[in-house]
């Protein structure tokens, strides 16, 4: 940990992220030839849902979604299969089916904090965060783990309390007795997101940078940290920062990003290039995963997108699945612009 002087016991992050791939590599092959045990599946889909995070593989998701709704019609009768699954409709923003899925699954006798955890990274989601910081709470004071104080300090940067978030943040590094960056980036993402979306760039900047350095190959970090460098007024660095990303990853989020930073430099005919490429892309996720893609469309489609129509329509899908304060307001700007 940066901080705290354990970094030098960690694993390189180029090195962890090959780890990652080989233990893909070596599973995938045995679930698609041939039946695999519910515990080979799972650790699959984990594995894809993990390396979706941090690589920003929108494939990777689609996958790990698929393999869990194969699961639970081979293991109907799993609790495990259907915890499984909840998670993975939740990376698409099925929280009503996802908390189906756990519903079933405590009927099926999954254990029962187990089962209190999914539910409060759903209520995390859609913005019933009283509800979310009771359980959580609950978990910390219960076991002060890395895992439990990491995910309170995720709960209070998302919902505004920034300096307890701070807080949390540090004391789940000092509790950290793992080798692998993989977690720490995950870690350092959320507080640098918190940072940005608070306007605090100088200290986002930071944070996404610890990520990055953590994990080099961080697609989400480096995209945001992209987004805060032309805040600070660094065009150039964004750009590097961000191009890489526009031209290799399936999530139009870079590319938006992109078009929206060359514009505002004065690159008209490059942003028109990469203003194209992400529209395409959004219209097509519009239609396989509307509800997952709702809030960063509706982002496109209000600014460098130029279709305020389509963006309140796509404000008030979101908005319907989550009541997070973001939600509001970016429903609150597609209305004003429509009325504009």
């Amino acid at each position: 940990m940066t901080a705290y002087g354990v970094e030098g016991a960690l694993t390189h992050g180029t090195i962890a992220m090959r780890n990652l791939e080989a233990q893909i590599d070596g599973l995938a092959p045995r679930i698609t030839l041939q039946p695999a045990f519910v515990e080979e599946r799972v650790r699959l889909i984990d594995l894809l849902t993990l390396r979706g995070s941090i690589l920003g593989t929108i494939a990777d998701y689609e996958r790990a979604l698929e393999l869990a709704q194969q699961l639970v019609r081979e293991a109907p009768a799993d609790a495990v299969a259907f915890l499984t699954r909840a998670r993975a409709r939740s990376l698409f923003h099925l929280f009503a089916d996802a908390l189906d899925d756990l519903e079933v699954a405590e009927r099926l006798g999954v254990d029962a904090e187990v089962l209190k955890l999914e539910r409060a990274a759903v209520f995390q989601a859609v913005g019933r965060y009283a509800e979310a910081y009771a359980i959580r709470e609950e978990a910390a004071q219960r076991a002060q783990s890395f895992e439990n104080l990491g995910a309170l300090s995720s709960l209070c940067a998302e919902s505004g309390s920034l300096e307890r978030a701070v807080d949390l943040h540090r004391e789940s590094q000092r509790r950290y007795r793992g080798t692998s960056p993989l977690p720490l980036a995950v870690l350092e993402f959320q507080i640098g997101v918190m940072w940005m979306h608070n306007g605090e760039f100088d200290r986002a900047r930071n944070c996404l940078s610890a990520a990055c350095r953590y994990v080099p190959a961080h697609a989400p970090a480096q995209g945001h940290l992209g987004e805060v460098e032309a805040e600070l007024g660094n065009i150039e660095t964004a750009i590097a920062l961000l191009r890489p990303l526009a031209m290799s990853s399936d999530d139009p989020d870079y590319a938006a990003q992109l078009a929206r930073i060359l514009l505002v430099s004065g690159s008209a005919e490059d942003s028109q290039y990469w203003r194209k490429r992400a529209a395409a892309r959004h219209e097509e996720l519009e239609t396989l995963h509307p509800e997952a893609f709702a809030d960063h469309a509706a982002e496109f489609w209000l600014g460098v997108g130029a279709d305020p129509k389509r963006a309140l329509r796509l404000a008030r899908i979101n908005f319907a699945i989550r009541k997070t304060p973001r939600a509001r307001a970016l429903l609150s700007c597609a209305v004003a612009a429509q009325t504009d």
